[in-house]
């Protein structure tokens, strides 16, 4: 009887239907770096891709090579999931995002308001496993820092992209994503930093392959 219980329990959250991930399937149409002239645009499923592999290649150095003892595999799926907000909230330019205390206050409601919006989407039963990857509660502060400096470091690398491609845009914006990445004063992003970005700059027929 109790097996029977739970086959119609669930049978009835099925048929309810939930739109949580055809929402966030929509991340392939929310373009970033809005205010910026792009030779190619990035969206944020792009983003969050790359974001996750660095996460997870911070994570791997900071345990082999700094003492560390983090879940590399975590750190990639917090990353795949730490702008999922953004497919309401939009991407707000970083500029107008940290203008004044007042919008960065302002914007960090909107943001809390989306991630319990995208939450109620979910059946109850799955929203428990969910919720620490989009509100980051109860996550361990180590891998919420790797996972923010992979953020940067993927931006770093959009911005070298497009210095490649003779965008001048960028310029300032590079400069200011590595000073920001430095002042984090990760040693595992550090190492990134200096070992595995300088190939970015590099022709395919550059590579080392």
């Amino acid at each position: 009887m109790r097996i029977t219980d739970n086959h119609q329990n669930h049978t009835s959250n099925e048929s309810e239907g939930s739109s949580f991930f055809a929402i966030i399937s929509r991340m392939k149409y929310i373009d970033r770096w809005a205010l910026m002239r792009n030779t190619h645009s990035e969206n944020l499923s792009e983003h969050s891709l790359d974001t996750a592999i660095i996460a997870h290649a911070l994570a791997v150095i900071k345990n082999k090579r700094f003492g560390g003892c983090v879940n590399p595999e975590r750190a990639a799926l917090l990353a795949i999931f730490h702008d999922v907000p953004e497919v309401i909230t939009g991407d707000m330019p970083t500029p107008v995002k940290y203008f004044s205390s007042e919008i960065r206050s302002a914007y960090a409601g909107v943001e809390s308001a989306a991630e319990n919006r995208l939450l109620s989407l979910l059946p109850e039963d799955m929203r428990s496993e969910y919720k620490p990857l989009i509100t980051h509660d109860g996550e361990m502060e180590e891998l919420l820092k790797i996972v923010k400096c992979a953020d940067k470091l993927s931006a770093l690398i959009k911005c070298i992209e497009e210095e490649k491609a003779c965008n001048r845009e960028f310029t300032a914006a590079k400069a200011s994503t590595i000073m920001a990445i430095k002042k984090m004063n990760l040693p595992e992003g550090t190492e990134f930093l200096e070992k595995f970005i300088p190939p970015f700059e590099l022709t395919l027929d550059d590579q080392n392959m």
